[in-house]
């Protein structure tokens, strides 16, 4: 097998702190993988189990839109559910481009509307009802807010990438109960921060309506709901 050098995005955002704001920053890999900070990267090696791949990943953290890394360094760019958090999606991109070899592959992925997402729409609706007059909505806002798929494509064109396919991939996520997402989304997002914006000492009552709405939707025991993403591939 012919060696390649990769580039691949390790997202992470915590929404754990009050008032955290969501970084661009990547846990990427090379070839070998590259992440300086120790979190991310035991994050990022415990996802994918690196231990089996000895010395040939490099982890190092970076920022998305000004990657420490030589021009047409890399034969592919990946980032997984990443880009919706950049703050300049064309300047991402071009960096994407700057360090890709010509003729390289960039791919990620991002979710569809929120809509389309069961858990996440469920939990958004019974947020704003626990708070109706300034409702969270990071999660219309940011993962499941940049999904329009031609707007996509003109900013990769822009970018220099030629050759873009996007495809909707259409699935189930699957939990062992209502209260496993609702902690997810609740507790392990930066929708946490929204909710402790608003009244810090409602974060478990949060948790607990996001639950019971889930179970009211999809049963009290194991629970399914649609997801539904695009992936996106180009060529530098």
């Amino acid at each position: 097998m012919t060696k390649r050098n990769c580039i691949e995005s390790c997202y992470r955002s915590s929404g754990r702190n009050r008032g955290s704001r969501t970084s661009n920053r990547i846990a990427a890999s090379r070839g070998r993988a590259p992440d300086s900070d120790r979190s991310q990267s035991a994050d990022a090696q415990s996802c994918i189990g690196a231990g089996e791949y000895d010395g040939r990943i490099e982890w190092r953290q970076a920022d998305a839109l000004a990657l420490p890394f030589e021009d047409r360094s890399f034969d592919v760019v990946a980032c997984q559910f990443g880009v919706m958090f950049f703050p300049g999606k064309v300047q991402g991109y071009q960096e994407a481009r700057r360090v890709l070899k010509p003729g390289g592959h960039f791919f990620f992925n991002v979710w569809d509307r929120i809509s389309e997402n069961d858990f996440a729409v469920v939990v958004t609706q019974a947020l704003a009802a626990l708070f109706p007059h300034d409702p969270p909505r990071f999660l219309v806002r940011i993962p499941h807010g940049y999904h329009d798929v031609e707007r996509i494509r003109e900013e990769l064109n822009s970018a220099g990438f030629t050759k873009i396919s996007v495809e909707a991939v259409d699935n189930q996520s699957k939990a062992a109960s209502p209260r496993d997402p609702a902690i997810a989304y609740c507790q392990g997002t930066p929708l946490r921060s929204e909710i402790e914006t608003r009244d810090a000492s409602l974060l478990e009552e949060a948790t607990k309506r996001a639950a019971d709405a889930l179970a009211d939707r999809f049963g009290n025991g194991a629970v399914e709901g649609r997801t539904r993403a695009f992936v996106v591939s180009a060529i530098s």
